[in-house]
């Protein structure tokens, strides 16, 4: 089935404030040239472990996140950093954590693929395909029992849509009409398996309807769509309307990991996918709608760039994990 063309803002004037396009601008900045220095840390060999990069998505984090409150909740998936820090968690504690050290958000217990900081409404990320999607749920079920106005947004790839986990959280969120929206980051890969090999249908969000809720599929490379449409699901939300699956198709730059040599993609591929940039496509939408002039958008990066640079001193300083503190958060003495 071939996929619906994804609605596109480019020839649309802009209803968002100023301050807000600010606000994405400089987001979408910060998430690239945070993930461009982790990969090259990474490839220098000095991250511990495994990186999964979300190089090439970040308009569909920032055009999300800019409708959360401080006190609304994000799920993620093993690709969390560009969510989180779209959230509100710090980039130094964050890069701290992905390198393993004492001043990371989770101490270096959680890594890259999992981490969690509730004082920023981070529940959590997770290495498992669809693995946070039910506990998002249930923080949704808690917003409404009790009366909070809270919303959450559980992140996923298409390829958690094929999991057991997936069908039974928007089934109860729909019965329950819970405060979620469900974003589905399509870059067209689950690992290694393009999406027509793994399910019949073209538009990930079609499934919505299985469960009578709204189902929407945008490009997820511009983040005008990605914002206004996020926007009318998370206002649905508040209104105690229940949740939305949205679909954001969108590219991935990089492997399914870094080193992924990638051999199953078409080589013409990658050129493809840059030129949906979304970082220039921005751009080039704020200087043609005049919101700000090329020397603003300039002053912006080199402000962001120090902000990296700030971040990734104080990673680097960070020292190891104290031995002694290993088992910290996994037992606790009883009480009386």
């Amino acid at each position: 089935m071939a996929k619906t063309e994804p609605q596109s803002s480019e020839d649309l004037q802009s209803d968002v404030a100023t301050e807000t396009l600010d606000w994405m601008f400089r987001m979408l900045v910060l998430l690239r040239r945070m993930e461009e220095r982790t990969v090259e840390m990474f490839l220098s060999g000095k991250l511990p472990g495994w990186l999964h990069s979300y190089l090439g998505q970040e308009a569909i984090a920032v055009g999300v996140c800019a409708h959360l409150n401080e006190d609304d909740f994000v799920a993620s998936t093993h690709r969390c950093r560009g969510h989180f820090l779209a959230k509100g968690m710090a980039p130094g504690p964050l890069m701290a954590e992905v390198m393993g050290k004492r001043d990371g958000i989770c101490g270096g217990r959680g890594g890259e693929m999992h981490m969690a900081d509730w004082s920023k409404g981070v529940i959590g990320s997770s290495g498992v395909v669809a693995g946070g999607l039910s506990l998002a749920t249930g923080v949704a079920f808690a917003s409404r029992y009790r009366k909070t106005g809270q919303v959450v947004v559980a992140f996923l790839g298409e390829s958690a849509t094929n999991q057991g986990a997936f069908h039974e959280s928007l089934n109860l969120a729909a019965v329950w009409d819970l405060p979620i929206l469900y974003v589905c980051e399509n870059n067209g890969y689950g690992v290694s398996v393009p999406q027509r090999k793994a399910m019949k249908i073209g538009d990930v969000s079609v499934r919505a309807a299985s469960y009578g809720m709204p189902g929407e599929t945008i490009d997820g490379d511009d983040v005008i769509a990605v914002h206004r449409a996020a926007g009318r699901a998370v206002a649905r939300a508040r209104r105690g309307e229940g949740p939305t699956l949205l679909e954001c198709c969108t590219h991935r730059w990089l492997g399914h990991f870094v080193g992924d040599p990638q051999a199953y993609r078409p080589k013409d591929e990658l050129e493809a996918c840059k030129r949906s940039d979304p970082i220039p496509r921005f751009e080039d939408y704020l200087l043609m709608e005049k919101v700000f002039t090329p020397a603003e958008l300039e002053k912006v990066k080199a402000e962001v760039e120090r902000q990296v640079t700030a971040a990734f001193e104080f990673a680097t300083a960070s020292p190891a994990p104290d031995p002694a503190d290993a088992l910290r958060g996994v037992f606790t003495e009883g009480t009386e």
